[in-house]
């Protein structure tokens, strides 16, 4: 008796342990790039384009940095879940269910999450070559693309998994047909879950660098259309940290601080949106 006793305080100790850890991690994280960044963001920064000498510490801003990321997030996040939907409406035990074509698709999923962002790079980076395409908006997009695709459709296959059973039952026996059934029951009180997978690769999508690093490119200005280069905040974080100049590593502080809060805000809207759109789903 006193052994068991003594495990479960082991292992309820090893369990608070291991939280303090995360939440003091994520603490530090925030509280380090915050004392370091904020003081450094001025509205100038947020509104202004880089001008001559920037990178030596003159006048200028990270608005092309800003816009790239957003822009080049909002692309591949779209892209990727108009791949990942019907693939993980197809992954239910509705379609594919538990076949080996199924499992397949799982594993090459789970193997395409667990690729370095920066292979993803090389390849389109090496596809761009070969199509005879410089680093660009477009190839930042496709490269992002990849990256988040097998996260989004993972995550989209367990939350439509987790819509009770007895749900679909009830529309198959109206009459309703697999796609009305998977559309009108399945996907609207997966909605929440659906809108969170999507939030969460877009936060996963905006914040990556070495995806970028070789098909995006990096520039100075706004770009015009999909085939012009685009900076990045990632980007702009790891070439301003590289310079000798104190000033310009105090804009890379500011440029992570703004990266930050862009990915803290995305997870609590993903959060309020779970949350209010949870009121509506069948329990």
């Amino acid at each position: 008796m006193r052994l068991r006793c003594a495990e479960e305080l082991l292992f309820r100790a090893l369990m608070v342990l291991s939280t303090i850890a995360v939440l003091s991690g994520l603490l530090l994280i925030i509280a380090v790039i915050t004392v370091k960044g904020a003081g450094a963001l001025s509205l100038d920064m947020i509104t202004r384009l880089p001008t001559g000498g920037y990178y030596l510490g003159k006048e200028g801003g990270l608005l092309n940095a800003i816009v790239g990321s957003l822009l080049l997030g909002l692309g591949a996040t779209a892209c990727a879940a108009l791949l990942a939907i019907p693939v993980a409406l197809y992954l239910q035990h509705d379609y594919a269910g538990r076949r080996r074509w199924a499992n397949l698709v799982r594993m090459s999923l789970d193997l395409l999450w667990g690729i370095p962002s920066i292979v993803y790079g090389a390849f389109g980076f090496t596809i761009m070559l070969y199509l005879g395409l410089r680093a660009s908006l477009l190839g930042g997009i496709i490269a992002l693309t990849l990256v988040e695709l097998p996260i989004m459709a993972r995550a989209m296959e367990e939350v439509l998994r987790m819509v009770s059973v007895e749900l679909r039952e009830a529309s198959y026996s109206v009459g309703a047909t697999r796609w009305e059934t998977m559309r009108a029951v399945v996907v609207r009180q997966a909605l929440p879950g659906l809108l969170t997978a999507i939030l969460l690769a877009f936060g996963r999508g905006i914040g990556d660098a070495a995806s970028v690093l070789f098909t995006a490119g990096y520039t100075d200005h706004l770009p015009r259309s999909l085939l012009d280069p685009v900076a990045s905040l990632p980007l702009a974080v790891f070439f301003q940290l590289g310079t000798p100049f104190p000033e310009v590593q105090q804009r890379a502080y500011a440029a992570a601080f703004l990266l930050l809060a862009l990915v803290l805000l995305v997870s609590v809207c993903s959060r309020l949106l779970t949350r209010r759109l949870s009121r509506h789903a069948v329990k």
